[in-house]
């Protein structure tokens, strides 16, 4: 991923809050039948290693299974809000004309070489511990031992685990902080005029933008 410096985040507790609140990912892994490219919920176990760990789970019928070698160079993208930025909302357009239009976004990539686990209580305690990170906080949580065991067995017996030591945490914060304070908060108020733009004029304000 192209980086320039004024967009880089290097913090990995930011990085890790990023991918604990955004934790569904493009999984993308080089075989060598060609990349494998899936789209999967994934845990991060902040504590194994110094850039944490990736813990999830694939369909048994996945050919990423059966492919010839998976032990290569993969990375787990995690996206974030974005939204096009239109150049008539900077007071520079006014000012000199010098401006054109862009995309800003959040993205965090997450590079490892994953190892797949086939073992029904290490599949049965991911599971439960994934119902509970997005079940918990509901009124009255599903959990995994609602549904008759027999069924619980079945569906356990249809999916493979996976394990991804993070070597590499990159983060991408493409917020304009490279304009000017009025051109932020240009930016800032053309959002909120635009459908799904709230949640990126947020982190411009964090990053630099005013109120």
């Amino acid at each position: 991923m192209y980086l320039r410096n004024p967009f880089e985040e290097t913090r990995t507790d930011v990085l890790h809050g990023f991918v604990r609140e955004r934790p569904f990912a493009a999984l993308v892994v080089a075989t060598d039948e060609g990349l494998s490219v899936d789209h999967i919920p994934l845990l991060l176990d902040e504590g194994a290693g110094p850039f944490g760990l990736l813990r999830g789970h694939v369909s048994r019928a996945n050919p990423i299974l059966t492919a010839k070698r998976v032990d290569m160079d993969a990375v787990a993208i995690f996206h974030g809000p974005d939204h096009y930025i239109s150049p008539s909302w900077y007071p520079t357009k006014q000012e000199t004309g010098k401006v054109v239009p862009t995309w800003n976004y959040v993205v965090v990539h997450a590079y490892g070489r994953p190892t797949f686990i086939d073992d029904e209580q290490w599949l049965r305690g991911h599971v439960q511990q994934l119902t509970h990170r997005h079940e918990g906080t509901r009124d009255v949580p599903w959990k995994v031992s609602d549904a008759p065991e027999e069924y619980v067995a079945k569906m356990l017996g249809g999916i493979v685990g996976l394990e991804m030591p993070i070597a590499r945490l990159v983060g991408k914060w493409k917020l304009g902080q490279n304009r000017s304070e009025a051109d932020k908060q240009g930016m800032v108020d053309g959002l909120l005029h635009e459908k799904g733009g709230a949640a990126l004029a947020e982190l411009i304000k964090a990053a630099g933008g005013r109120e």
